[in-house]
């Protein structure tokens, strides 16, 4: 006889409820707001909102959950990778860069006292550290077969730097700096 849950938690089902809540949110937000929000800055975090919600598609979901007699044997701390660079599957690596790029990329926009690599670093950094430690509470919790790896963070907090690092060099081009003022918050 066995007692086992085992089912598969598709990203729909969250996201767009969230998607709509945070619509929703955003409008309630710029209206109440001192400053007004000019249509440009609106497709800023318009824009912010629907990038995040593709990520958060891609890191956690689809999420498996499988409890009880037919779970996964593997204790979860044996699914946390803790050895930088010497265990890196490069693909993976590349992607993970690639897909924190953008993020590094809005701040700027954002914030504007995100002034420096470092700060952009960091920001990147805390994001994927989230990433990660929801990944593992998700492993623990549910048994999904997601991994927690010192790799992604290393590479998650390279991408929103070198997203930040291409914004900020646009930024000095005159006519360039000039249109992107209009969409900073």
């Amino acid at each position: 006889m066995g007692d086992s849950v085992m089912f598969t938690i598709h990203s729909w089902y969250l996201l767009v409820p969230i998607f709509f809540i945070g619509l929703l949110w955003l409008v309630i937000w710029a209206k109440r707001r001192k400053e007004r929000v000019n249509p440009a800055q609106f497709v800023v975090l318009l824009s912010f909102g629907i990038y995040l919600l593709c990520v958060f598609h891609l890191v956690f979901f689809p999420i498996d959950v499988n409890i009880g007699t037919y779970a996964n044997q593997t204790p979860w701390y044996k699914s946390i990778n803790f050895f930088p660079v010497l265990t890196i599957d490069l693909t993976t690596f590349v992607l993970n860069i690639i897909m924190l790029v953008p993020f590094g990329m809005y701040l700027p926009f954002l914030k504007k006292t995100v002034d420096s690599v470092k700060d952009a670093a960091k920001l990147g950094f805390m994001l994927s550290l989230s990433f990660e430690m929801i990944q593992l509470l998700i492993r623990i919790t549910l048994g999904s077969g997601r991994s927690t790896d010192i790799n992604d963070l290393l590479a998650n907090t390279a991408g929103a730097a070198i997203g930040y690092l291409i914004i900020k060099k646009l930024f000095q081009v005159s006519p360039i700096k000039n249109l992107f003022a209009k969409f900073q918050l």
